[in-house]
């Protein structure tokens, strides 16, 4: 059946978020339903506040939502407890941060390495190296990131979601804190190695050339996620 969970790589449905502010609840996702099939992108787009990285942490099991269920590769994943979803997200989930969250004390090797190295994969170094070169990264080997601009920086992060090729990527605004130009080569990129690893990618993005890039565009507004027609088709 297509609603079947195990159909879909994600799917959310009768999502929602509530927070309190000021004794009050505020509404910041209401009763979202999403479904994503394997090495498909998507972007989901939306003003400033309007939820997007809200809806990717509870995506990603990050945060706990207020009501609904998400699914991930078939897995109930709000059934599981912190330590299993953690788990499911080291085997199947890369995610690129907008604010990089690189570790300070680590050169670009090493911040590269560290997902394979918690993982215990064997050759991390090695596979490492070799995401390192695809991304234009391996004369920046031992540059920790105070060293780096803010495009190499994100090429790292982007390196570190990639270098375990998890089926599922997930990235929150890859291209806010980039200077056009830099931002259309990091777009280039992500979708370089989606196609070279098949890679689903899931993004929340403002910027509409990273929306077109994927074969499908929603929008979140007022809490509510609808579908959008892609610009060709519009």
């Amino acid at each position: 059946m297509a609603d079947d969970p195990k159909n879909w790589i994600v799917q959310a449905t009768g999502l929602s978020k509530q927070v309190a502010v000021d004794g009050e609840r505020l509404v910041i996702l209401r009763s979202v339903d999403l479904a994503v099939r394997a090495g498909d992108s998507v972007a989901i787009l939306g003003a400033s506040g309007s939820g997007k990285t809200t809806l990717l942490g509870l995506l990603a099991g990050l945060d706990v939502p207020s009501g609904g269920r998400v699914h991930l590769d078939g897995a109930d994943l709000f059934s599981l407890d912190e330590d299993a979803r953690a788990k499911l997200r080291g085997r199947m989930i890369g995610f690129v941060f907008q604010s990089f969250h690189l570790l300070p004390a680590l050169n670009t090797l090493e911040n590269i390495m560290l997902p394979l190295e918690l993982a215990g994969v064997r050759g991390a170094r090695a596979r490492a190296l070799e995401i390192m070169a695809r991304v234009g990264l391996k004369e920046r080997a031992r540059h920790y990131p105070s060293q780096l601009s803010g495009g190499e920086q994100q090429r790292v992060a982007i390196a570190r979601a990639f270098v375990a090729r998890p089926r599922l990527l997930f990235a929150d605004e890859p291209t806010g804190n980039l200077d056009t130009a830099t931002g259309a080569r990091i777009i280039d990129l992500l979708f370089a190695l989606n196609r070279e690893q098949g890679t689903t990618l899931v993004l929340v993005t403002h910027d509409e050339s990273l929306a077109a890039r994927c074969a499908h565009r929603l929008q979140l507004h007022e809490g509510a996620l609808q579908a959008l027609p892609q610009p060709e088709d519009a």
